[in-house]
């Protein structure tokens, strides 16, 4: 197998590193999550006027028709530039997939272009209290009136739902049907009547997350994505999208950056020598390979075409494990010289939530087992 770039491979490399160093510069400091996501959305919109946003979308809607190997180049420029997680990756790595797959041409042209520029922010209809893990089991109702439904319910954990314009919801559109069935995909309008919106405090002290109550909210009858009844396999695409594709790239970069700042920091404490830090900063370094080695065969999966499937629960548990155990490591390393609240800090708090979101490890493990295993239940 050859794993090296051809000469035009890097040039793009060339490409996206000129284009982020005359572009990029230093991220100010936030007083407010209000402004963090006012800062966003204008650097959402250089991306995109430059044609960075979306790049392995179809040039038609706004991309530049991209390989795989060149989406997975772009995803490590950004990253090794310490560029920004994009404000509207609900919109551009979950919303936009799902309807380049499953959309109308109508639905298409409506939406694709505004995600890219970040002029209208999306959120993630799908988990409920009762109904996270087990998104299956979800008990928002849709019902159908004349032109369209009537959605009510309540769904939790909505990232940005404050400043969405469109949500993608899970609705159960046929209440006797089986579990995995009677299932819709709908688009909803965040500024429809019966919306209410309730941020949550997470343990970072921010309120990234919401709650989201549904009264009777109008959806169009246009606003079905894939038949009717039909939504879990359409929700099959996002999940596979959230979990194994739009983010392993850039995060196998991200964390090679982690790891050799906190190899330095220990070096400089004298810590190296210590066997538990020599131990977590060997298992991060394992781990960081056996999560590149998974990328590398989603990469070869996608250059052939071939879609996301269960294979994505062994990126996101990959992910899990490093991102948690390194986390890990780097308290030990800083400790006790560290300032009270710093980025390790909130890195450590954060990745409590890394076998929670996209899916629990739980989760990931029992999609493995039942569909790549073929293990009985």
């Amino acid at each position: 197998m050859d794993l090296s770039f051809t000469a035009d491979e890097q040039a793009f490399a060339a490409e996206v590193r000129e284009w982020l160093a005359a572009n990029l510069a230093d991220v100010p400091t936030f007083s407010s999550f209000d402004e963090e996501v006012a800062w966003g959305r204008a650097w959402q919109a250089r991306l995109a006027a430059d044609r960075w946003v979306g790049i392995h979308w179809p040039s038609e809607f706004g991309g530049r028709g991209a390989s795989p190997v060149q989406v997975a180049i772009f995803n490590a420029e950004y990253a090794r530039a310490r560029a920004p997680q994009l404000i509207n990756r609900v919109g551009l790595n979950l919303a936009g997939p799902t309807l380049l797959a499953h959309g109308t041409d109508e639905q298409k042209a409506r939406w694709l272009a505004k995600i890219l520029t970040a002029e209208e922010i999306w959120c993630q209809l799908f988990s409920e209290p009762g109904a996270g893990s087990d998104l299956a089991s979800l008990t928002t109702r849709a019902v159908a009136v004349d032109d369209g439904w009537l959605l009510s319910g309540q769904k939790v954990w909505t990232s940005y739902a404050q400043y969405a314009r469109w949500g993608i919801c899970l609705a159960r559109t046929d209440a006797d049907a089986p579990k995995h069935s009677g299932i819709s995909y709908l688009v909803v309008d965040m500024s429809a009547d019966g919306i209410d919106v309730r941020p949550l405090t997470q343990i970072t002290g921010e309120a990234e997350f919401n709650e989201v109550f549904l009264d009777d909210v109008f959806v169009p009858a246009d606003h079905l994505v894939g038949d009717l009844n039909q939504g879990w396999a359409v929700a099959n695409t996002t999940l596979a999208h959230e979990r194994g594709t739009n983010f392993p790239f850039k995060e196998q970069v991200v964390h090679e950056v982690y790891l050799a700042e906190l190899w330095g920091e220990a070096a400089r404490a004298g810590k190296l020598d210590e066997p538990k830090v020599a131990d977590q900063l060997a298992q991060a370094y394992v781990e960081l390979a056996v999560l590149r080695l998974h990328n590398w065969r989603t990469l070869s999966r996608l250059a052939k075409g071939v879609e996301p499937g269960p294979e994505s629960s062994w990126v996101k548990l990959a992910w899990t494990d490093l991102t948690q155990h390194l986390s890990e490591a780097a308290l030990d390393v800083v400790d006790p010289a560290s300032p009270l609240w710093g980025k390790w800090q909130r890195q450590w708090l954060w990745s409590k939530a890394a076998s929670i979101a996209g899916g629990t490890s739980e989760i990931q493990r029992t999609i493995i087992g039942d569909r790549i295993l073929g293990l009985p239940r």
